[in-house]
């Protein structure tokens, strides 16, 4: 379940501003650090007046270091018009209505979205409920009733190969005549841009699914995050001396990383107060019990508390090691004795992210 409000914003602290963005934003005025910085909507017969609205349009899974180079020429136009930014992106993502066998598992939940685009400083992030029937729209009905009617765009940014409309119909040349007759310009989005956002894309993805979770973080630029309802499990760990929380993912199209242990930062939801733990994860079907069904896994150190049905957002730092088959009990708590021990270390100094 998607936990967003139809509006939200916060003031965005000065040390989250990228050098990018720090330069850009002074340009404007030194209030922007005490003024709301993003609001998000969720309700499209309901949007506010944009001023000078800077729109641009896409999913932006991960919202990573590719798709940061793109909303930084989103920005720097809404300085350059003393606009404000407007993200457009889609929950379900379209891939999930229109090819869903082809859909590739999500590096980010929309909560994680929201959070994403609110650091970047975007103004406005705009969620739009796809379905079969937004999917119908002609070519010329999204330009003129979606992007015309519902928010006055004064520049539109998108890629020289961006489709809309039914059958894919509309392009740009399309956007950029039509904006003749609605007063709106288009700026094209590089080649390069756009290339280097879906390398990057396709490239987290194949290292989290090679257990490189580094090289994952490091494109992402945050910590690749898992969050789940904890629930109960067969409660072996505890028995082991090692208790788990094992949880049931919030979002079941996430992607999930490849098989192993992993040294793993926590945050714990308790009626909205949030807790920074740290631990170690499993992933994997357990072979030394012979487990049948994949499972995530999550050992808290110094903690021992019941938390069933509370949510845990697990932060990946780094895999430790592969899963593997013991020749029984008392070797596997060896070896968590020893894979403990080693992950103490491994996050000694990490702060949660």
């Amino acid at each position: 379940m998607i936990r967003y409000p139809q509006i939200y914003f916060r003031t965005l602290k000065e040390q989250e501003f990228s050098p990018f963005l720090i330069n850009r934003v002074l340009i404007l005025s030194i209030e922007v650090f005490s003024q709301p910085i993003m609001k998000v909507h969720t309700d499209i017969d309901n949007l506010p007046d944009f001023k000078n609205a800077v729109l641009t349009i896409g999913t932006f899974d991960g919202v990573h270091t590719g798709h940061r180079a793109i909303l930084e020429q989103l920005i720097e136009e809404a300085v350059q018009c003393k606009g404000e930014t407007v993200v457009i992106t889609f929950d379900p993502h379209p891939r999930r209505i229109l090819n869903k066998e082809q859909a590739p598992g999500l590096l980010t939940s929309m909560e994680e979205r929201i959070e994403q685009f609110e650091k970047i400083g975007i103004n406005h992030l705009v969620i739009i409920p796809f379905n079969q029937a937004f999917a119908e729209m002609s070519a010329e009905e999204y330009v003129e009733n979606f992007l015309v009617q519902r928010f006055h765009p004064k520049v539109i940014v998108i890629g020289y190969d961006h489709r809309f409309g039914k059958g894919r119909t509309g392009d740009y040349t399309m956007l950029a005549n039509m904006g003749i007759l609605h007063q709106y310009e288009v700026r094209q989005i590089p080649q390069k841009l756009l290339d280097d956002a879906q390398i990057s894309s396709t490239t987290i993805r194949q290292a989290l699914l090679a257990g490189e979770i580094i090289q994952a973080n490091k494109l992402l630029n945050y910590r690749y995050q898992i969050e789940g309802i904890v629930i109960e499990g067969d409660k072996l760990g505890r028995k082991l001396g090692f208790p788990t929380a094992n949880l049931l993912l919030t979002n079941a199209d996430k992607l999930i990383p490849a098989s192993g242990v992993y040294a793993v930062t926590a945050h714990l939801n308790e009626a909205g107060q949030i807790r920074n733990l740290k631990g170690m994860m499993n992933i994997g079907f357990r072979p030394t019990v012979n487990g049948k069904e994949r499972r995530i896994e999550v050992h808290i150190f110094e903690f021992d508390e019941m938390i069933y049905k509370k949510t845990l957002r697990v932060c990946l730092v780094e895999f430790v090691r592969d899963e593997k088959k013991f020749s029984g009990l008392d070797a596997l708590v060896n070896q968590l004795d020893e894979d403990k021990k080693n992950i103490g270390k491994l996050l000694e100094g990490i702060t949660h992210s």
